[in-house]
């Protein structure tokens, strides 16, 4: 047999089929001719051991902990470049220039107003309506006003739609967070970076002017690049099996939200206080919160340690861990909550149960920290995990719709109903 196939002994013959491999050596065995060929379907509960594309964007080990954009680790890309520039490698695959980053810079500017009859939309939301499913919906409402956004223009408008999409979501994750306050909306500035223009719609009032903090902006600059893309998740794959159908950039990037939302997925940051609130209201001990994890018998769940592709440490909280420590050291935070993240965080990492078992802390048990220290409110922990993934979502979607072989996608399934039979009489 060649190494550049596999094979498959079914029935008395045998199939074969080619071996794919990565720019990074990881190999893969393409099926696509498998039910053509033997009438089989391969059965991957969740997908986890499927590639469902070929791409270029973004490549992760998790036994070795490594996470690239187009080749850049991500340890060279946080701090050193914005959210901004980073957005841009995403949707073009190279930095940006000076130039181009001027230009894509004035280009947010531009968009980052929202149509004043969208506007009137929030009035339509009860008070207290979660940020989320007001972002999801306002995002799906945008096509109807910028219609442009079928597959057929994006061939040559591309650019624009995403630059717009990525400017207009912050007002609109701004303007969310307002509405859910009862407080009137605060509009973007020209003279404002992206990440600075952001927190001033969010905490700018008119009866208390919002002070912008650098080392504040660099820190959600930092939260943004860290989570702005990461290969095949939920919300991923969500935007590229939307997407496949030839739906709109909008309505994809809905669905995206929408699988987002979820507490298994974006909500995990926001897992992490909830456990740390329910730790502080039973009045127990980190020592004791630790032994539960360790007991198979307990359905204690430690929230924020470990990952489903991380077998060490994420890298992006090795990054995030450092930015945590200088953002809660500026800003004197006495907050009961972040002492007991900061406990648990020391002696678990001096923990061999945890050590041995790859559990260390993630990037969600980190941002969580960071976003409640600077004012965050715990609803919009998700909407900030949206800003920062939009771009890779983009990225992803343009990389799928631009693929000369792209299908709708069509999953199949082992059906366990019940076989054939024939309907009774009807009771009458």
């Amino acid at each position: 047999m060649s190494a550049n196939t596999a094979e498959l002994n079914y029935a008395g013959k045998t199939y074969r089929f080619p071996i794919v491999t990565g720019s990074e050596g990881e190999k893969g065995i393409d099926i696509s001719t498998l039910r053509r060929d033997t009438g089989l379907v391969t059965y991957d509960s969740s997908f986890q051991n499927t590639a469902s594309c070929r791409s270029s964007i973004t490549y992760i080990d998790g036994e070795q902990g490594i996470l690239r954009y187009y080749g850049y680790p991500i340890e060279e890309i946080a701090g050193r470049y914005t959210f901004v520039e980073t957005a841009y490698l995403l949707l073009h695959g190279e930095f940006p220039t000076k130039e181009q980053r001027a230009q894509f810079s004035r280009k947010l500017n531009e968009y980052s107003l929202l149509h004043e009859d969208m506007v009137h939309f929030f009035d339509g939301f009860p008070r207290g309506a979660h940020p989320m499913h007001i972002l999801s919906t306002m995002i799906n409402a945008l096509a109807t006003f910028y219609p442009n956004v079928d597959l057929l223009s994006l061939k040559e408008d591309i650019d624009t739609s995403a630059t717009r999409l990525i400017s207009i979501v912050r007002t609109l994750a701004a303007f969310a967070y307002k509405k859910s306050i009862g407080e009137p909306m605060v509009y973007p500035r020209h003279d404002l970076s992206y990440c600075a223009n952001f927190l001033n719609m969010m905490f700018n009032s008119p009866v208390k002017p919002y002070k912008i903090d650098a080392d504040i902006v660099d820190a959600l600059n930092l939260l943004l690049v860290l989570h702005a893309d990461h290969e095949q998740n939920c919300s991923t794959t969500a935007v590229r099996v939307i997407g496949s159908a030839q739906v709109n950039l909008y309505a994809t990037i809905s669905a995206g939200i929408s699988a987002l939302s979820g507490p298994l997925h974006g909500g995990a940051n926001q897992e992490v206080m909830n456990m740390l609130r329910q730790i502080q209201s039973r009045s127990e001990t980190v020592d004791s919160v630790l032994a539960r994890a360790k007991d198979k018998k307990d359905p204690f769940l430690l929230m924020g340690f470990g990952h489903r592709i991380y077998k060490s440490y994420d890298p992006r909280a090795r990054i995030i861990r450092e930015m945590c420590a200088k953002i809660l050291d500026k800003l004197h935070v006495r907050d009961p909550l972040l002492d007991i993240a900061r406990e648990l965080e020391e002696k678990a990492l001096k923990d061999e149960y945890f050590v041995d078992r790859n559990l260390y802390p993630n990037v969600d048990f980190y941002s969580g920290i960071i976003y409640h220290a600077i004012g965050i409110p715990e609803d919009m922990f998700t909407v900030m995990f949206t800003l920062g993934r939009l771009p890779g979502w983009i990225a992803q979607w343009r990389e799928m719709v631009q693929d000369k072989n792209r299908k709708i996608a069509r999953p199949r399934q082992i059906y366990t109903g019940p076989a054939l039979r024939h309907c009774p009489e009807p009771h009458r």
